[in-house]
This record gives C-alpha cells, sequence and structure tokens, in this order.
C-alpha cells in the first residue's frame, strides 16, 4: 500500500523537491500551502493540493480526508529572519500557532513520523566550534531562532507526553534549483540572477563571513532517511536533532567566484559596508546524519552549475 504523506509549505523551495520524491517512490502525498511565497507550478503533478494557511481550522479537513498519515514532512514557515525581528508576533504565529496546530491534527487523526524542519543556522547563534555539532549551546540571535528552536522543544514534550513520533533536521544553507531569487532568498540565487544578466554581484562586508551550502537534492535525501530509519531514543533534545550540511566552510567571496567558474562567465564584485548582527560563520557537523547512512552527493560546483542553469531557463521561459 502506498503511504499516504503530508508536506506542509509543498509549493516552496525545497518542499517541492521532497513532495517530488514521494510520488517518484508511489505514495500519496498531500501538500498544504497558502502560497503566500510557495508557487503553484511548483507543486508536482499527482499530489493533492489544499490552499490554508498552517493556522487555519480547515487544516483538520485535510487530515480527516486522508485518515492520517505516515509521514509529516513540515516545511511551511515565516522564514525572515528581518521580518521575525521587526514583527515578532507574525513569526511566532505562524512558526509556533501554525506548528502547533499541524501537531495537534497529527495527535489527533494520526502520524507515523513527523519531520520538522529546524534551522542549524540560527539556532546555535555564534557558535566555538566549527563544524558544529548538535549538542552544541543553543543561542539563537533572533526571534526566528527562538521559534526554531521551541517548535523542537514542544516536539520533545510531545513524543514523551503523547507519543507524537518526530526527527527534525537543522538545515545549514540550502540552495538549488527552484530556489526564488527575489527577497531574503539565498544568496546563491541572487548571485546566479546577477551573473546571467551580466551585473555586478554586491557582497556585504569584506566577504570572509562563511556558510555551509548544501544541495537541495542532499537535503531530500536526509529528510527520507529520517522519516523511514529507527532513530535513538528521545532522551535529550538533540537526541532526535540532526544536523544537515556539509561540514564545509565557503565564504561569499570564494562563493562567488565558484558559481562564476560553474557559470563560465565573469562579472564585477561590489563592496558594501556589513549588515549589522550578521552571523559571521556558520559550518555543521552532520557526523550523526552520516552515521545513518547519509553523505552528500553533489559537490558544490555540481550543485552550483545546476542552480545556475535552472534559474537562466527559467529566466529564458519567462
Amino acid at each position: 500500500m502506498p503511504r499516504k504523506i503530508l508536506v506542509t509549505g509543498g509549493a516552496g523551495f525545497i518542499a517541492s523537491h521532497i513532495a517530488d520524491a514521494y510520488i517518484a517512490a508511489g505514495d500519496r502525498v498531500w501538500i498544504i500551502d497558502d502560497l503566500s511565497s510557495g508557487k503553484s507550478g511548483n507543486i508536482p503533478l499527482g499530489a493533492e493540493f489544499r490552499q490554508h494557511d498552517i493556522r487555519d481550522a480547515a487544516v483538520a479537513e485535510v487530515f480527516e480526508e486522508a485518515g492520517g498519515f505516515d509521514i509529516i514532512s513540515h516545511h511551511a514557515a515565516q522564514i525572515d529572519v528581518r521580518v521575525s525581528v521587526t514583527d515578532p508576533r507574525k513569526d511566532a504565529s505562524i512558526n509556533l500557532d501554525g506548528f502547533l496546530n499541524i501537531a495537534e491534527c497529527a495527535l489527533r487523526f494520526g502520524c507515523g513520523r513527523m519531520v520538522y524542519v529546524s534551522s542549524g543556522g540560527v539556532v546555535y547563534g555564534e557558535p566555538d566550534v566549527r563544524p558544529t555539532p548538535e549538542t552544541t549551546a543553543k543561542k539563537p540571535r533572533s526571534p526566528y531562532g527562538v521559534t526554531k528552536l521551541a517548535g523542537e522543544h514542544y516536539l520533545h514534550y510531545y513524543i514523551h507526553e503523547r507519543g507524537l513520533e518526530y526527527a527534525a533536521v537543522r538545515y545549514s544553507n540550502v540552495y538549488g534549483p527552484r530556489q526564488d531569487p527575489h527577497g531574503e532568498a539565498g544568496v546563491v540565487a541572487i548571485f546566479c540572477t546577477r551573473i546571467g544578466q551580466g551585473t555586478p554581484i554586491t557582497i556585504f562586508g569584506d566577504g570572509s563571513q562563511t556558510r555551509d551550502y548544501v544541495f537541495v537534492g542532499d537535503v531530500v535525501a536526509a529528510n527520507m532517511l529520517v522519516a523511514e530509519t529507527e532513530l535513538p531514543a528521545p532522551d535529550t533534545l538533540d537526541s532526535r536533532a540532526f544536523n544537515v550540511g556539509t561540514g564545509m566552510e565557503t565564504s561569499v567571496t570564494e562563493l562567488a567566484s565558484t558559481l562564476m567558474s560553474a557559470a563560465a562567465r565573469d562579472v564585477e564584485v561590489i563592496h558594501v559596508p556589513a549588515r549589522a548582527g550578521e552571523v559571521m560563520h556558520s559550518c555543521l557537523d552532520a557526523s550523526k546524519l552520516r552515521s545513518l547512512g547519509w553523505s552528500p552527493a553533489s559537490t558544490l560546483h555540481q550543485g552550483l552549475e545546476k542552480t545556475y542553469n535552472h534559474i537562466m531557463a527559467q529566466a529564458g521561459s519567462s
């Protein structure tokens, strides 16, 4: 029998790739997305799409229709750090109230396991150890990081007190096809667009700030693995948390250079003042996930080449 999968935020960048993978595996997929940032064109053929805000009472109707789910992949969220700073109540409303609505429906109608998307880029703050393991002290520096970490605490409560199975994935900087180049969408998508247009790249500060860039296809593989594999006992908050990253730091300057090499095109690089409060370095230790059999399949150059070609193809067809 095909499994029943719910992907929240499934019209978005990462979650749409996950929905694709489950459909390709022969599973039945439902998608909940309010299309506030996701795109209807990302929704895969064969998925059951329901346009709802995750805070809506109507979400329960989707659970009732399906009769519960084997796996819930919870990606829907407010992800803009700047929005969380200027409007922390909005951030909490979506990332906590919305999350709790999904979790309570999972308990009411049945769920085999919830995969919850946290963030390795924000829950640790500016860690002293890099690559950063899951057990590192949590020091979020934005309301967004606070709500992501709070979701993990709720799930730790739920598994112990109410039996809701879960895994939390703490992403590093995910990039790949379908990433939106507009707004705070990720430096890779923005750089791709600028290079494709032949316009200068803007780097904030001296470009020495580093990130751990992981290709979306590798993130999909990590999600599917933790959704299906026997996991450790949930003794601590970190027992069911898994970093998803390459363990390699790449500076913004190196990223721009590698992307221009992948695109076989050079553009001017302009430096402007650094942004206040920006985390300077972030890199995740994914040894725990690797112990389950996962490893990144794409090098940075390969992933950037795929991403650039996709964004250029989209620009050419628009």
